[in-house]
């Protein structure tokens, strides 16, 4: 209990039960009246002898498999930055594009206009209203 920084019997219990008996790195039988734990088999960490070459060759493998992956992923985000920058210059100039439309077509519409109104205000163009009420009636004398 000392060892496992545990403060009573049945937090024991249940460590052994469910941390090292369920995940198989050991089997025995929990003694009760005598307060202790009968080990009938506990996984081994220690390599046999002949074990060694093929644990540095699957650790290898796995050291290699994760420098590609990590090769790989790197790669990625920098693929991603790439395409986030291009993605935000292409909104950037349709921004700038549709504001150059909105402007131009701004400019078109004021000479249009401009256009319109000099063809009014010419002479012998439409005439003015306040034009004509400004000018005397011409009154008929009856005929006698």
């Amino acid at each position: 209990m000392q060892e496992l920084d545990v403060t009573n019997v049945r937090e024991l219990e249940d460590f052994l039960i469910n941390e090292c008996m369920y995940a198989g790195i050991v089997r025995g039988k929990l003694d009760q009246l005598r307060r202790c734990f009968e080990v009938q088999f506990a996984a081994g960490r220690d390599l046999r002898p002949g074990q060694l070459g093929n644990m540095i060759q699957t650790l290898s493998s796995w050291l290699a498999t994760s420098d590609n992956l990590l090769v790989s992923i790197q790669e990625k985000i920098k693929w991603a930055d790439t395409m986030s920058e291009l993605d935000k210059k292409h909104g950037k100039d349709v921004e700038e594009r549709v504001e150059e439309v909105k402007k131009s077509m701004s400019l078109k519409a004021d000479v249009d206009f401009r256009g319109i109104e000099e063809i009014y205000s010419e002479p012998g163009g439409v005439m003015d209203y306040e034009e004509d009420r400004s000018r005397p009636k011409r009154r008929r004398h009856p005929i006698s």
